[in-house]
């Protein structure tokens, strides 16, 4: 199994924005904790980031037949690309989205997710934990 892990804008900088909401440990360590967690399910991933809303969409769209599932960050797009939904929804791969901070004890504009309307799964609050669990349930070591 082949998944795609995509970080959207500003992940790059953690450890450094708002350590208090999304933690200390920077993007690297993120990267490896992602690769050591599929290396845990068993199953390969790429991992990509970009703060370039395009990018992610033509990710996202190179995803069809290469990978068999998506392990999704949008960040700040979450709430308000319809550009990556419509991208999630077009490859039809099945997705779950993951969040570090729990979006819904945060600002009400946070509350809405578009990328997760094309999601089969949610994962948010749980640090860097909820790409383990979002790489388990895709490989189907997580239960729904």
């Amino acid at each position: 199994m082949k998944l795609l892990v995509i970080n959207g804008p500003n992940l790059n900088m953690l450890g450094i924005r708002e350590p208090a909401v999304y933690g200390k440990a920077d993007y690297a360590a993120l990267c490896a904790f992602v690769r050591e967690a599929a290396a845990e399910a068993g199953v390969a991933a790429e991992i990509v980031q970009s703060n370039h809303e395009g990018v992610l969409v033509d990710t996202i769209q190179a995803a069809l037949g290469v990978y068999d599932g998506i392990v999704i960050n949008p960040a700040a797009y979450t709430h308000t690309s319809v550009a990556i939904l419509d991208a999630l929804k077009a490859v039809a791969l099945p997705a779950v989205e993951v969040h570090l901070s729990n979006v819904y004890e945060r600002e009400a504009f946070r509350h809405v997710s578009y990328a997760g309307m094309a999601c089969v799964k949610t994962y948010c609050g749980l640090g860097f934990e909820g790409y383990r669990k979002a790489i388990r349930f895709l490989a189907g070591l997580e239960e729904a």
